[in-house]
């Protein structure tokens, strides 16, 4: 593990930092520490996110294909309850 240090933090803030941290129930390290794990969790998500948007990852199937698919088994569900079909009435 590394020790890190932040200077000159202003006295104010130190304070309503370490009031939010007895809050929680937590010393001012345990909440400091839960702040930045959660800021590297958020940047990871966001990679993760920005990879799939971009098409790196993911899947091949076609929208058009999802919906066949959707439409599909609803309409064997449907049958197999015995709801008549939406066309016809």
């Amino acid at each position: 593990m590394v020790v890190l240090r932040i200077r000159d933090v202003p006295e104010e803030m130190r304070n309503r930092l370490a009031a939010i941290a007895a809050e929680r129930g937590q010393s001012l390290q345990a909440y400091l520490y839960d702040v930045l794990a959660d800021e590297v969790r958020r940047r990871d998500d966001l990679a993760v996110l920005e990879a799939f948007s971009a098409g790196r990852h993911g899947t091949r199937v076609d929208t058009a294909d999802v919906l066949d698919a959707l439409h599909a088994a609803r309409a064997e569900r449907d049958r197999a309850l015995g709801v008549p079909p939406e066309d016809a009435e």
